[in-house]
């Protein structure tokens, strides 16, 4: 009579696509995961739910009921729609340009090997780990030397000079997955070097700009501190909040601050379908 001997399952070979057997749920990680994005979203939640607040004093602190009065009465404050609407159209002009300068940065780094290659890419990363009140305080510096008045332009001067860094960083990504001999490809079936870059690199890499485009608009519109050293008399968005905050935000505050999100999180989604949709 034969005996057969069954060998142990390898753990390596347990947990393989296919093998029939479901790897193993660690409910701690899983438990954990959903408290920290609980504790990053509760205070956008409570933003969003105290814009609803039928306040009827200064102190937007006390939930006293539900109301959609300050969505009706939106734009009841003339300083805060004032400092909203510069806060959208500074962040709207940084993206473009930033998005234009920072462009083609990236693309060289990604694409081509340099003399002083390696000192750009560390400027890059110095600019972006450098603390805002460092680059603020240098912004403001010059100005001064140089004479500039602050105001509206020098907040978009300085908002593109720290905007600049994370574009090409995001492009000079995208250009890391990208494969060269499909536009070698392109070239070899007659199409010139604007033809081939533009039906073939910048597809490939327009995830990458617009992605840049929108981490631009957000930096732009909620910074507070580059902001402060070189707006002058120009008050933005986050430097109402921040002087109103001494004697009470109003509710418009929170029911901007809401609309602001949701527009994040609209264009945040619509990039990711579009990346999706070129993947496939």
């Amino acid at each position: 009579m034969t005996t057969h001997t069954v060998a142990p399952a390898d753990e390596t070979t347990a947990h393989r696509p296919g093998s029939g057997r479901r790897p193993r749920r660690r409910p701690t990680l899983t438990v954990y995961t959903w408290l920290v994005l609980a504790w990053l979203l509760l205070p956008i939640a409570v933003m969003v739910l105290f814009g609803f607040n039928d306040t009827r004093s200064k102190v937007n602190f006390t939930w006293q009921g539900f109301t959609l009065t300050w969505y009706r009465h939106l734009f009841a404050i003339p300083n805060l729609t004032s400092a909203l609407v510069n806060s959208l159209t500074i962040a709207l002009v940084v993206a473009v340009v930033a998005t234009l300068l920072g462009t083609p940065i990236g693309l060289a780094l990604g694409r081509h090997r340099f003399r002083g290659r390696g000192s750009v890419d560390l400027l890059l990363f110095a600019a972006i780990a450098a603390p805002e009140i460092a680059l603020g305080a240098a912004l403001l510096s010059l100005f001064i030397v140089l004479g500039v008045p602050r105001g509206y332009g020098t907040v978009l001067i300085a908002h593109v000079a720290f905007c600049i860094p994370y574009v090409a960083i995001t492009v000079r990504a995208r250009m890391a997955g990208h494969d060269p001999t499909l536009e070698e490809a392109a070239r070899d079936l007659g199409a010139g070097p604007w033809t081939a870059f533009r039906l073939v690199t910048l597809p490939m890499l327009l995830p990458g700009v617009v992605s840049g485009a929108l981490l631009c608009f957000a930096l732009s519109i909620d910074d507070y501190v580059i902001t402060s050293f070189n707006a002058g008399r120009t008050v933005t968005f986050p430097l109402w909040v921040y002087s109103a905050g001494r004697t009470g935000v109003p509710p418009q505050v929170n029911v901007m601050g809401t609309l602001i999100f949701a527009g994040g999180l609209i264009f945040a989604g619509a990039n990711v379908l579009f990346a999706r949709r070129r993947a496939a």
